[in-house]
């Protein structure tokens, strides 16, 4: 995935009411832009830091801009619009890159399933049935390991999606629940249980269920991110 136009650079002051961030562009100019992430974006925040950002011209739109990259407090780069996931993933599909979902004959975002209202955010069809695949795009980083970890925050939701999964994975249907590691100088993912053992529990059922857990991270830059390599899974 190109950003194109190019992406700006500026400086973060703050951010907060968790969707609007304050920067200062390269340029000296003040922007309140639009912070794509619902998560405490822990380990990523970086008073002073430098931050990318895509601008838009649209009249309708209340701010002039949306965060993409940025740097953490531990060096690292991120990819915080957290909406890029499912594209990256989606690319990656379609390329072949994630090889234990390649050859399927069709694809669908945002498919309902389960009991509990949620949505897949992939479908993939095969001649032997259909995928359920979840994207769970990850962030959160450590200055003494090169392992990243989910979530950062605790997460009912992805509690919810797992316990779909599970379901489905119980009934002999292929479940997948993807991490895609938005984050530079990672090998390895790990669910933070120190933040959400609700949620770290739920994934051992799941696993246990049958669900595949599948890591993947990216190269990323401030021209282009993309999903590129496999990443070992720490259970």
């Amino acid at each position: 995935m190109r950003f194109d136009p190019p992406l700006e650079e500026g400086r973060l002051l703050r951010r907060y009411k968790r969707f609007l961030a304050d920067i200062e562009t390269s340029s000296g100019e003040a922007l309140t832009i639009h912070c794509p992430n619902t998560g405490s974006m822990l380990n990523c925040l970086v008073p002073g830091g430098r931050v990318w950002f895509s601008r838009s011209n649209d009249p309708k739109r209340k701010l002039p801009g949306t965060w993409e990259l940025g740097e953490t407090t531990h060096g690292r780069l991120a990819c915080l619009n957290t909406g890029r996931a499912n594209a990256l993933v989606e690319e990656a599909l379609h390329a072949g890159i994630i090889t234990e979902l390649v050859g399927f004959s069709g694809l669908k975002r945002e498919v309902a399933y389960g009991t509990e209202g949620s949505r897949a955010d992939f479908r993939l069809d095969y001649a032997a049935g259909s995928v359920m695949v979840e994207v769970k795009s990850v962030t959160l980083g450590f200055s003494d390991s090169a392992t990243a970890a989910f979530p950062d925050a605790v997460t009912e939701r992805g509690a919810k999606h797992l316990r779909e999964l599970t379901t489905l994975a119980r009934n002999g249907a292929r479940a997948v629940l993807l991490y895609c590691v938005n984050l530079s100088g990672i090998d390895s993912v790990r669910s933070a249980a120190e933040i959400d053992p609700a949620y770290a529990a739920a994934l051992k059922t799941a696993i246990a269920e049958g669900v595949e857990l599948l890591a993947y991270g990216v190269d990323i830059s401030p021209s282009e991110v993309r999903l590129m390599r496999r990443l070992a899974v720490q259970i």
